[in-house]
């Protein structure tokens, strides 16, 4: 049978079953169930023109809601340079997907560069890699790194404090990689240090998870966390939120050994969730045992400036059975977006954004909490992003909101979450106050 979408004759077809052994396509399939098989053709649209095809996606797109963003919980409303995609399509980085061939490569391999030198600075850490998928899967490979690191356990402490959607993830990785994953319990909104102790003390550890800020928009204070870590031979990983690190003190000052988080506050748009990209920085002492790429800086036989991969044997990247990770191609196209990005706004630009966001947060909470129906959920400090209750309807406030054009944050734990950005004007920040007055 021909399939039409198959760059494939009826000969090549055969020729690939009789190879494998089965007589037809549909024998590969043999294992699914019939009531899970497909009985019709498929619904398919005929052929449109170039015009017909962009009158298609425009009144799809018309379908969407529009909404002024003070939502976060890990994906944020910043703004970011137009010049961005057009930079990001010049042909000298479109070079080879990976990058063996340094020779021809060198466009991706100088922004791989670039990126790793910029978040190795934001971060305050030693060396950074280049990159990971997401800010989760980032926390979970670091776990991954810290249990393989350890040679007396394979126990890592995660905060409870951490997002709940980084939680779910490292829990799966944990339980298909053998690592035992134990959580910290929270206490006004923050870690528990005193349990903390504890749980450390009860048995060998190999390391601890936390968050900066935690899953309520709190900034934690970690201080004695890395020497307690290190007193009990442990890693100290911190995720943060890659923009926040402009103004918050960095993993690097808070004594961790890996940095993780994502990078999507560094610019990306929201793209109703993804994508965004992943960063892991580390000191010096681990940077044989990250995943991922690490590109070093030499000079050619003609004394040239040159980019190549270095650090890492191959086989981290082609043979699972021997690498460190199973993290093995570069999803760096967004690595170069927030490459560009920070170059664009640099350390003035970053720290301005940052306290623009933060500024704003607190005008929006200080003017709420006047309001007796909403009351502070933690007396925890913050940057853009906070938790408030509300003594109503949660539910028809938001759509009260939406209804207006305002996606007013989100719910957390009961607590309703709302985030602030440099995007967001006072006139914006105005009319979500003057709403939530008039519920």
């Amino acid at each position: 049978m021909t399939y039409k979408f198959f760059p494939h004759t009826d000969a090549d077809v055969q020729a690939m079953l009789q190879r494998i052994g089965v007589e037809s396509l549909s024998d590969l399939y043999a294992d699914v169930p019939e009531d899970l098989k497909l009985k019709r053709d498929f619904a398919l649209p005929g052929a449109k023109s170039e015009i017909e095809v962009r009158r298609f996606f425009e009144q799809l797109a018309q379908k969407n809601q529009v909404l002024t963003c003070f939502a976060g919980a890990g994906t944020y409303d910043h703004y970011a340079p137009a010049i961005i995609p057009t930079l990001i399509g010049r042909s000298e980085f479109l070079t080879s997907y990976t990058p063996y061939q340094a020779e021809v490569s060198q466009g991706t391999l100088h922004y791989i560069f670039e990126f790793q030198s910029m978040m190795a600075e934001l971060t305050g850490m030693d060396v950074s890699n280049a990159s990971m998928y997401d800010g989760s899967t980032a926390t979970a490979e670091a776990m991954l790194m810290a249990a393989n690191n350890s040679k007396k356990s394979n126990r890592v402490l995660i905060s409870a404090t951490t997002d709940e959607k980084i939680i779910r993830v490292v829990q799966t990785y944990a339980h298909f990689q053998g690592v035992q994953l134990d959580i910290v319990p929270a206490k006004d909104g923050v870690t528990d240090h005193e349990r903390l102790q504890e749980m450390i003390a009860e048995a060998p550890t190999a390391g601890l998870i936390v968050q900066q800020p935690n899953r309520y928009g709190i900034i934690e204070d970690f201080t004695g966390m890395a020497s307690l870590c290190h007193d009990n031979k442990a890693l100290f990983i911190i995720n943060s939120v890659a923009a926040d690190l402009a103004l918050l003190k960095t993993p690097g000052e808070w004594g961790a050994d890996v940095a993780v988080g994502d990078g999507q506050t560094l610019g990306i748009p929201m793209s109703y969730g993804g994508p965004g990209v992943g960063y892991m920085c580390v000191t010096e002492k681990l940077m044989r045992k990250m995943p991922g790429r690490i590109v070093g800086q030499t000079v050619d036989a003609e004394g040239r400036r040159a980019f190549v991969l270095t650090l890492q044997a191959r086989e981290q990247h082609i043979r699972r059975q021997k690498a460190t990770s199973n993290i093995c191609s570069n999803q760096s196209l967004m690595a170069l977006y927030v490459t560009i990005y920070m170059a664009l706004m640099g350390n003035q630009g970053l720290k301005e954004a940052a306290q623009l966001s933060c500024d704003g947060a607190h005008y929006l909470y200080n003017r709420l909490i006047a309001d007796k129906r909403f009351t502070p959920s933690f007396q925890q400090p913050f940057l853009n992003e906070f938790c408030v209750d509300y003594d109503g309807n949660l539910d028809a406030l938001l759509q009260r909101l939406a209804d207006h054009g305002i996606l007013g944050g989100v719910e957390v734990d009961g607590h309703l979450m709302i985030a602030v950005t440099e995007q967001r004007t006072k006139e914006e920040i105005d009319l979500l106050i003057s709403l939530c007055h008039e519920q």
